[in-house]
């Protein structure tokens, strides 16, 4: 999630002040052929004989999510109308060839967007609507806002990247629910810590997409080959972009929160069954299995399924209470910003 900085920030979070302004094997002994296999989410072994064999679907919802995503942003600007509010000496608008669309001046938003009173107009994140005065509708429509053209083009790759292979490998219901609710886990973790700016950004959804694919390669664990080189990789892409979260401006608490959500989810939503299951029918009658699942599959959709209902409802709990996170942990403000000799933590 990105939130917007005023003056020339080059990282997108606003000031409160001034209007709050960003990838199995097995051997076939039956002579019946081995059973349909999962095509791997990072790296595989697998031939092209063994994906085709797998099933697909074709992946719709997330091109609708990137259309969506252009289409609110366009409309962002449009109510934005930078030329009717550009006076003054130092107020000229960027783009002017585009009318009432063109972008802010960059030295109030160097992303090529809107004013942050235009984002916290259309719905952005923002601590004191969402539990003084119960706008909790924020908690959702912040994810659908960026803060300009390169927060948008950024966050709109990474999803093509990370969610058209997804959802053609899980559908487009269990994708959808991962992003949607993992948008709103980012939402409510960043509510809870951070008071004074307004966020917006679909960054929180696409990382609850990343903290499933991890969760998914874990439970499915026995069905991949080259499972370490998959695991490993995915740990690093995480961290990498964990890490750019501690820097001044960026809203980290939504990448954790919308990751944590994610990685729950993944457990619930992206069990895949056994092998021997899915070859049941060719198997004798005494050997069929009785279950899909592995049990280590059961134990850890039960664990996730408590963990996230107890996770929602303390978070929600603490935060129509007021309760400001940073009382209940605080070294969690290092999530957020890590001050060193080049930059400060105290504005953020």
């Amino acid at each position: 999630m990105a939130a917007i900085g005023d003056g020339g920030d080059l990282e997108n979070r606003m000031s409160a002040k001034h209007h709050r302004g960003i990838g199995s094997k097995g051997v076939d002994r039956t002579g019946l052929g081995p059973p349909p296999r999962p095509a791997p989410l990072v790296y595989s072994d697998l031939t092209g004989d063994d994906v085709a064999s797998s099933s697909q679907w074709t992946s719709w919802l997330v091109p609708m999510f990137v259309v969506s995503n252009v289409m609110v942003f366009v409309a962002t600007m449009f109510v934005n109308n930078c030329p009717a509010h550009s006076h003054g000496p130092n107020r000229h608008c960027v783009a002017t060839f585009l009318g009432r669309l063109s972008f802010e001046p960059l030295r109030n938003n160097p992303l090529f967007g809107p004013s942050s009173r235009t984002l916290e107009k259309l719905g952005s994140l923002e601590w004191d609507k969402v539990v003084e005065k119960h706008e909790a509708w924020r908690l959702l429509t912040c994810i659908w806002l960026h803060a300009g053209v390169i927060h948008l083009a950024a966050n709109m790759l990474s999803l093509v990247f990370i969610g058209i292979r997804l959802e053609q490998q899980f559908g487009f219901v269990r994708i959808g629910v991962i992003y949607l609710m993992s948008g709103m886990g980012g939402s409510i973790l960043s509510s809870l810590f951070i008071k004074n700016s307004i966020s917006v950004g679909a960054s929180g959804a696409l990382f609850g997409l990343l903290g499933s694919m991890l969760s998914e390669l874990l439970t499915n664990w026995t069905i991949y080959s080259n499972k370490i080189a998959a695991l490993l990789t995915l740990l690093f892409v995480i961290a990498i972009n964990l890490a750019i979260g501690i820097l001044p401006h960026v809203d980290n608490f939504a990448h954790v929160g919308g990751f944590l959500t994610g990685f729950l989810l993944g457990f619930l939503l992206l069990a895949r069954p056994q092998f021997k299951w899915l070859a049941r029918e060719n198997m004798p009658q005494g050997r069929r299995l009785t279950s899909k699942y592995k049990p280590y599959q059961y134990i850890l959709w039960l664990l996730s399924l408590a963990l996230l209902i107890a996770g929602f409802v303390i978070a929600l709990v603490l935060l129509f209470k007021g309760e400001d996170g940073n009382d209940h942990c605080r070294w969690c403000r290092y999530l957020r910003c890590i001050p060193t000799s080049r930059w400060s933590c105290d504005d953020v």
